[in-house]
């Protein structure tokens, strides 16, 4: 696997991991516990989401002539 390749999962794995974070926490906070840091991490793993995909395509186009193997 290259260093491309790996990059890539990595990126992806983190995007989802920082969308399935933003998901709990907005669930922790529509619940009867909820608390405002709840909302506010949410928010925060949204645009870290965000912005992790702004990055991957930013890498892509940059790295386009470059092998995946």
């Amino acid at each position: 696997m290259s260093l491309k390749a790996f990059h890539l999962v990595f990126i992806i794995a983190s995007i989802l991991m920082a969308f399935g974070f933003a998901t709990w926490s907005f669930l922790n906070y529509f619940s009867p516990i909820g608390e405002w840091t709840d909302l506010a991490s949410g928010i925060v793993a949204i645009l870290a989401g965000l912005g992790l995909v702004v990055y991957e395509r930013f890498f892509l186009r940059k790295f386009k002539n470059v092998s995946y193997i």
